[in-house]
């Protein structure tokens, strides 16, 4: 039973496509593996005539070349407004629940429980069980409703890599800050980081990490290039997401950007580090 997981210094970090790039690329070297993400808020879900669930975790499945099952994503918020989101829970609408009462009456009673039992589920049926935070888990506001970073990841046995967007600008301080607000008992649990969005000239990025590294004790496992990739993303306050129809097409073409961005996270990542981690 092994499990590994990304969380990010802010949501848009690039932990989705971190996933599903590092499911396909341990499904290349023979694990049988799955993505897991125990809440997501998306209104853009994998739907069939019997389950939906976010698809972002049906992109990483392919990756994965995994089968794609509700245990894969067993909480989904679909927005609709006002602080209210439809709640999918196992890939079946439940009902509509405003923000506070899903914190307050949900989160660590039956959502955890939900959470967790589809995790076991997976980690009992594949080698390797890839798992994706949400947002920040230093959101001191929320982490005691939190199911989707550190409560999860100790449940999963997980070693955590922690990703920042260096394109936006202050990574440095963003990790930093994130490893000082996240719980004590959580801290441990932190294996590496990781540089999204790279552009420019690595040697002038080394000073830094040798600092963080003297700061932290944790090392960076990967500087990833900034990318253009034809992959349908997450809505959110930035991206115009579409729809996607998942003709065979289509699954071909998104099978092909998963082989490209796989062989150049592979290139840019400590792949071996990380192998380390989960055993």
């Amino acid at each position: 039973m092994k499990s590994i997981m990304i969380q990010g210094t802010s949501s848009g970090a690039g932990k989705t496509t971190l996933v599903a790039a590092l499911c396909r690329i341990f499904s290349d070297k023979g694990y049988n593996v799955a993505p897991f993400k125990s809440q997501n808020m998306s209104n853009f879900a994998y739907i069939t005539p019997t389950f939906e669930i976010s698809r972002a975790q049906a992109i990483q499945a392919i990756g994965a070349r995994c089968e794609i099952t509700p245990d894969l994503n067993p909480i989904l918020l679909k927005p609709v407004g006002n602080y209210n989101s439809i709640v999918c829970l196992n890939g079946k609408r439940y009902k509509k629940m405003h923000a506070k009462d899903y914190y307050t009456k949900f989160v660590n009673s039956e959502g955890i429980k939900i959470a967790t039992r589809s995790l076991k589920t997976l980690q009992k049926n594949y080698d390797l069980v890839i798992l994706e935070g949400a947002g920040s888990p230093a959101e001191i506001n929320l982490q005691k409703f939190d199911i989707a970073n550190m409560k999860i990841a100790k449940k999963a046995n997980a070693s955590v890599l922690l990703v920042s967007d260096i394109d936006k600008g202050g990574s440095f301080a963003s990790i930093v800050g994130t490893m000082a607000l996240i719980e004590k008992k959580y801290q441990k649990l932190v294996k590496g980081f990781v540089f999204n969005k790279f552009r420019g000239d690595l040697n002038m990025l080394k000073p830094g990490i040798q600092k963080l590294k003297k700061m932290t004790n944790i090392p960076v496992i990967g500087t990833i290039p900034l990318i253009t990739l034809n992959l349908p993303e997450e809505d959110s306050l930035n991206v115009k997401s579409k729809e996607i129809a998942w003709t065979r097409k289509n699954i071909l073409k998104i099978d092909d950007e998963l082989n490209r961005l796989a062989k150049t996270v592979k290139s840019n990542m400590d792949i071996k580090s990380i192998e380390r981690i989960i055993k």
